[in-house]
Parts: structure tokens; C-alpha cells; sequence
């Protein structure tokens, strides 16, 4: 690639707009991986909207989700189908990685609870998840399917993922790994100055 061409990849504008429809959700996703935190964002499940949001605040990304799902059979389809159109939305944003940290490593606390995330860029998806959640339940949203929102955002956004939680309440041990996720996501998608090649020997991410 010539020297033009590494720089129209280091300096376009790290965007991406993701739809998808199924007989079970419909969703218009938006993400901007340089952003300032800002988030409008409908799901139909008050909780996950929250995590979303804050998702977006602590990684500075700016997001917009709008989802229509079948909430009448419960929350499933709509936790996992948002999270499959955010890791493509990333994968497009990031386009071929070029110039980026890839890896990261970060811990946050809530209260009682704390969560690690460890995450690599690399284009194999891998999610490794140890612990558990302390209710079955916050509102409306399934705690399950916190693990099961990190293995769909691995698996379509190209993330090596190992996660962490502990705790003794299910709100802060989720609201941690989200948190943990989105700065984890933040560090590695930064852009290192002294580097505008790919961030791997092989040439390719």
C-alpha cells in the first residue's frame, strides 16, 4: 500500500452505520469510534438501554440504537441481535486497524462489584467468561445475558475477549463489565502516532 493510501486509512473518519432485520428484531445502529460519549438509544428494555448508554459515555463513543424486537417472548433476540450489529459497526469503523493500539487491558469497580476485561483486536473472535451473576434479573433484562452481549460483540466485531465479574449484586457486577468493556474498547481503538502500519506481523488484522 502506498504512503497516500496509509494515510487516507489513518485519518478518514472512524464511522459506521449498521441496519439489520430479521423476523425477530429490526434495528438502525449509528456508532462513531471517535466520538464525545453521547448516545440516543431505544431498545425496549429500560436496563439495556442504560448499559448502552453508559457504554457509550465511558468508551466516548457516540451511539445511536433504534430496535424493535419480539419482547413479547422475552429479551433475547433483541440483547443478542443489538450486540451482532454493534461488533459489524465496529468492524467497519475500524476499518483494516491500521495505526491502532489493539490491545487492552482494564478493571472497574462498582461498589461491591468488580469486572475485568482483557481484549485484543484481532480478528478471531474468542470470548472466554468466568464468573457469575448474583440475581437472575435486573428489570426487564435477562443477567445471562450480559455474557451472552460480550460473546455476540466478540464473535461479529473480530474480539479476542476475556471478561471477569464479581460481586454480590447483579446491577453493579453487569454495570462494571460494561463499563470495563467500553474502556478496554476505547484504549484499544485509539490510534498510536508512531505507528500507521497494521499492528501485527502478518500484515493484517
Amino acid at each position: 500500500m502506498s504512503d497516500s493510501q496509509d494515510s487516507k486509512e489513518t485519518d478518514r473518519k472512524r464511522t459506521a452505520t449498521v441496519s439489520r432485520q430479521t423476523a425477530e428484531t429490526e434495528i438502525e445502529l449509528t456508532l462513531a469510534i471517535d466520538g464525545e460519549g453521547e448516545a440516543d438509544v431505544e431498545t425496549g428494555i429500560g436496563f439495556y438501554d442504560h448499559m448502552l448508554e453508559s457504554f457509550a459515555k465511558h468508551g466516548l463513543f457516540d451511539l445511536e440504537v433504534d430496535c424493535a424486537g419480539d419482547l413479547s417472548i422475552d429479551d433475547h433476540h433483541t440483547v443478542e441481535d443489538v450486540a451482532i450489529v454493534l461488533g459489524e459497526a465496529f468492524a467497519e469503523a475500524l476499518g483494516g486497524k491500521k495505526g491502532t493500539t489493539r490491545f487492552a487491558d482494564r478493571t472497574v469497580p462498582l461498589d461491591e462489584a468488580v469486572a475485568s476485561v482483557v481484549l485484543d483486536v484481532s480478528g478471531r473472535p474468542v470470548c472466554e467468561f468466568d464468573g457469575e451473576f448474583s440475581q437472575g434479573s435486573v428489570g426487564e433484562f435477562t443477567s445471562v445475558m450480559a455474557t451472552h452481549f460480550a460473546r455476540s460483540l466478540a464473535t461479529s466485531a473480530g474480539l479476542t475477549l476475556h471478561v471477569s465479574v464479581a460481586g454480590e449484586n447483579a446491577h453493579h457486577e453487569i454495570e462494571a463489565l460494561f463499563k470495563a468493556l467500553a474502556r478496554a474498547l476505547d484504549d484499544a481503538t485509539q490510534v498510536d502516532d508512531r505507528r500507521t502500519d497494521t499492528p501485527s506481523t502478518k500484515g493484517e488484522l
